[in-house]
């Protein structure tokens, strides 16, 4: 098969299509050896910062199981419109600098929210009961 084959890569969507989505955005990084708590001070500072920014719904700080120098972020924005501003910003290069100084490596991928289980506005349902 080739990288054209439709069957493996579906075709890209349209931004415009995605107005209105929440953005899912997923930062891939590699932390400098002996950087761990310089980078995890780091976050501790942005965190709250990028917390404030409007659009801004939440974000996670995930590090490898089997890997400790790779570490996930993920944050979920309301659409991609505030992410793109902010990410565009003088604001935003200057708040991530100290983070970006503690990594080897950085990928960002930005992903439209499709599908959210449970369904917004839907509650978790009670796991089962075991019978007594």
């Amino acid at each position: 098969m080739t990288t054209d084959d439709t069957l493996i890569h579906a075709p890209r969507t349209d931004a415009s299509e995605t107005i209105g989505q929440r953005l899912r955005v997923v930062l891939l990084l590699d932390v400098h050896e002996g950087r761990d708590q310089d980078f995890l001070a780091a976050y501790d500072r942005i965190r709250h910062q990028v917390a404030n920014v409007p659009g801004h719904v939440s974000d996670q700080l995930c590090q490898s199981l089997g890997e400790p120098s790779q570490w996930l972020i993920t944050s979920e924005w309301e659409s991609a419109e505030p992410f793109l501003q902010w990410v565009g910003s003088a604001d935003h290069r200057a708040v991530v600098r100290p983070l970006r100084d503690c990594v080897s490596y950085e990928r960002s991928l930005r992903f439209a929210v499709t599908r959210q289980t449970p369904e917004t506005g839907q509650t978790r349902p009670s796991p089962p009961t075991s019978p007594a």
